[in-house]
């Protein structure tokens, strides 16, 4: 009946004709599987997600798929996932204000954090949510004063997660103590059973390679040679043998090659000589725990469950040399104890362009008085053929890349400068001015309208007015109260946007923040550098943080002279 009078309502009509006009969203899909996309038939799977999603967006007139993010294999307890953070960045550069996911477990399994992307930090950047399954999108979904009605079930979500995780871990090491295996994949050297998962049988193509590793150590051949000698034979690599036959489909396994800590990892596993090793990392998702290794007496260790690859004179002949290798790396390290050592700076910044891995900092001693420091990179140590080799003194890095720095802080002061005296014009005054009364005046706006709505109900409790009017009023005030909240939103937005035009733009103030220090420091590497490439012709290529804001400073100083 109330929706019988609504319809008929002239007031109504005045409310619809002050809606605003449909746009056409800049769309991101979101595509995440807790586990390697395993094909099974009725699985959910990521290409049924990214099917669902795109057929979704092209149906939607107002909606226009810019990009799909994918996080494989990333559980849904946290956001710390690789390509949910590239996808945040591009909403926060203004690329994307939409996403779709297939459903809210999709998004995640924490109740608090996602609720607080879809009750502020969403709300907050523009941004429309829509969860197809679950039928929930914020542009048409009822909200009440405590927050959207659907994303409780997200609460239900997390509550099974973690139920599921407490049963699981219980289940798990039950297994782990009658030896039984629990891991994704099988080590290398063996199979599952074919009959029994958890139980572990030679694999006929991969153990005779273990085999031939031991067999090499044992005659005192380098891991790094070891190594070598593995992939100028063209033998897969552990990773790169399940990509090849299909136990996982992550592109990052394909290719791989052989290098020193496989190699290591693989002489100091006793599950080749026929024993069980399990539990040497723990997480509790139910308890909030994160994934940490696990001291090695704390191991769970079930002797002869399966059959040994390695006979235990040849494994405990290997061991022997590795403690050999280890006591004469401590003692090199301690002769030269009295040399001035030097904090590792660019640790995890100095990269290979070839092989695409970091370069590893390398002590060089001369004569036992003179110490310093090289980066090296370890692919060519692994694979000549693959990579060339890259090496570069620690002292010239520093320099070179300290200079570049300098040159930046200098731009960065320069360019204050000249952005206090555009900012302080009259005409940017006055368009700030302008864009600061709105936002009150929208502010103002809404705050009356969500207390008109408040009142209504007591209003037409105590007959104060008449069910027609209650109905026509309780609309146009939802409206006006929609409405003010989506021009806040914009308007907050566009105040967030504008500080990149101001003093406030980061790259000013994290370069500024370094004026008047006088050498590299690993806090000043960490703040402003991304990544440096060097080549094996020592060209070196410095990628330094906050570029988008430097450009976005200087189009603006660009736009400004021009009028």
């Amino acid at each position: 009946m109330a929706r019988t009078k609504r319809k008929t309502n002239p007031l109504v009509q005045e409310v619809e004709s002050s809606a605003p006009a449909r746009k056409a969203y800049k769309t991101a899909a979101y595509v995440r599987l807790s586990v390697e996309d395993s094909g099974k038939p009725g699985a959910d799977t990521i290409e049924g997600q990214k099917a669902l999603l795109t057929s979704f967006i092209e149906s939607k007139s107002d909606m226009e798929l810019v990009s799909l993010f994918c996080d494989n294999g990333r559980t849904g307890t946290d956001f710390d996932r690789p390509q949910f953070e590239k996808m945040m960045e591009e909403v926060r550069k203004g690329r994307v204000n939409c996403i779709v996911v297939k459903d809210l477990s999709r998004f995640g399994r924490n109740y608090k954090e996602t609720g607080n992307y879809l009750e502020r930090i969403f709300p907050f950047l523009g941004v429309r949510f829509i969860a197809v399954n679950d039928n929930f999108d914020t542009l048409t979904a009822e909200r009440t004063q405590d927050g959207y009605i659907v994303p409780l079930k997200n609460l239900i979500n997390e509550v099974y997660s973690k139920d599921i995780s407490k049963k699981s871990a219980s289940a798990l090491h039950v297994k782990q103590q009658r030896g039984e295996f629990i891991g994704a994949w099988a080590p290398y050297g063996y199979s599952k059973g074919p009959n029994d998962k958890h139980h572990l049988v030679i694999n006929k193509e991969t153990a005779p390679t273990v085999r031939q590793i031991f067999k090499w150590r044992s005659e005192g051949i380098s891991v790094v040679q070891i190594g070598r000698r593995l992939n100028d034979a063209g033998i897969l690599s552990p990773s790169a043998y399940l990509y090849e036959t299909g136990e996982v489909k992550t592109e990052k396994y394909k290719g791989v090659l052989w290098h020193t800590q496989i190699i290591k990892s693989i002489l100091a596993h006793p599950v080749y000589i026929g024993h069980m090793v399990q539990g040497r990392k723990k997480q509790s998702f139910y308890e909030g725990k994160r994934q940490t290794y696990v001291d090695e007496a704390n191991w769970i260790i079930v002797r002869n469950t399966h059959e040994p690859i390695i006979d235990e004179e040849t494994f405990e002949k290997v061991q022997q040399i590795a403690n050999q290798r280890k006591s004469e790396y401590h003692e090199r390290l301690g002769k030269f104890a009295h040399l001035k050592h030097s904090e590792n700076i660019l640790q995890g910044l100095v990269w290979c362009p070839n092989c695409q891995r970091p370069l590893v900092r390398y002590k060089n001693v001369s004569h036992g008085k003179k110490l310093w420091y090289t980066y090296i990179c370890p692919g060519h140590a692994d694979d000549p053929n693959r990579c060339s080799f890259v090496s570069i003194r620690e002292d010239e890095l520093n320099e070179v890349l300290f200079t570049a720095i300098q040159s930046q802080i200098q731009i960065a002061a320069d360019l204050q400068e000249v952005i206090k005296r555009l900012n302080a014009e009259p005409e940017y005054r006055r368009q700030r001015s302008d864009a600061a009364s709105k936002l009150e005046t929208a502010r103002r706006t809404l705050k009356r309208s969500q207390s008109l709505y408040d009142s209504l109900y007591q209003n037409y409790v105590e007959q104060l007015m008449t069910e027609q009017e209650y109905v026509t009023l309780k609309a146009r005030y939802k409206a006006e109260t929609e409405k003010a909240e989506q021009l806040i939103a914009a308007l907050e937005q566009e105040q967030k946007e504008s500080k990149v035009y101001t003093a406030e733009n980061r790259f000013l103030t994290e370069f500024r923040s370094f004026m008047g220090t006088d050498k590299l420091t690993k806090e000043m590497a960490s703040a402003l550098v991304e990544r440096i490439y060097v080549d094996a012709d020592r060209n070196i290529d410095i990628r330094l943080r906050y570029r988008d804001e430097y450009m976005a400073l200087l189009k603006f100083i660009e736009g400004r002279a021009a009028v």
